[in-house]
């Protein structure tokens, strides 16, 4: 069956302010955290949530994982990127600490949705890289909103964040939303045979520093 070439990604909502809606406990493999749910401004809630170790309310300099959403990575282990290694690494140097914030964006395929992402893995098979495949399906490279990451720092009262990266475009978007942004730490996986290229088309064409 053919792909229709007018499917549009779906549309990300920019989220201006955000209110804690639920806090639970949540222990895990790699230490023992909080989960915290939130609503924004204007009482929905938000599929994002943000993992928290230890008390944060007015601390400056909390080390802070942004980390979009991948579930061929994240859930299913895949090799085509680094998402998931990236995702353990910040846990487990969260966890190594006595506090620290991971915020779990729902961004998937960097706001293009699963169904279309897989359609830019079937493109990429044909030989283009991963900013030519969301190019040929009429998506910009990159169509993540930060706005959602800084209301959620805004609301569990972070004074400033370490923000622990590769992705300067993360650094601005909070800066942007009101947050301060202390410095920024390198959160480099290592690279696999199965990823080498998307890691080479991230930091040449996305201005990652790999």
């Amino acid at each position: 069956m053919p792909v229709p070439n007018n499917l549009q990604a779906r549309p990300l909502r920019v989220v201006r302010g955000a209110q804690v809606f639920a806090r639970a406990r949540l222990p895990s493999r790699h230490g023992d955290f909080e989960i915290v749910s939130f609503i924004d401004d204007v009482g929905r809630t938000l599929d994002d949530v943000a993992i928290v170790r230890g008390d944060i309310a007015g601390r400056t300099e909390v080390p802070t994982r942004i980390h979009s959403e991948c579930l061929t990575g994240d859930v299913f282990g895949s090799f085509r990127c680094d998402c998931r290694d990236q995702l353990e690494l910040a846990l487990q140097r969260i966890a190594g600490g006595d506090a620290g914030i991971i915020l779990y964006l729902r961004q998937e395929g960097r706001g293009i949705g699963i169904a279309q992402k897989i359609r830019a893995y079937h493109l990429q098979e044909q030989g283009l890289d991963t900013v030519e495949a969301n190019l040929h399906m009429g998506f910009d490279d990159d169509l993540r909103d930060y706005s959602v990451a800084a209301a959620m720092l805004r609301a569990l009262a972070v004074g400033s964040v370490v923000l622990h990266t590769n992705n300067l475009s993360k650094v601005a978007g909070l800066q942007q939303g009101g947050v301060t942004v202390a410095r920024r730490e390198p959160l480099i996986a290592e690279a696999r045979e199965q990823n080498r290229r998307y890691l080479a088309t991230k930091r040449d064409k996305s201005g990652h520093l790999l």
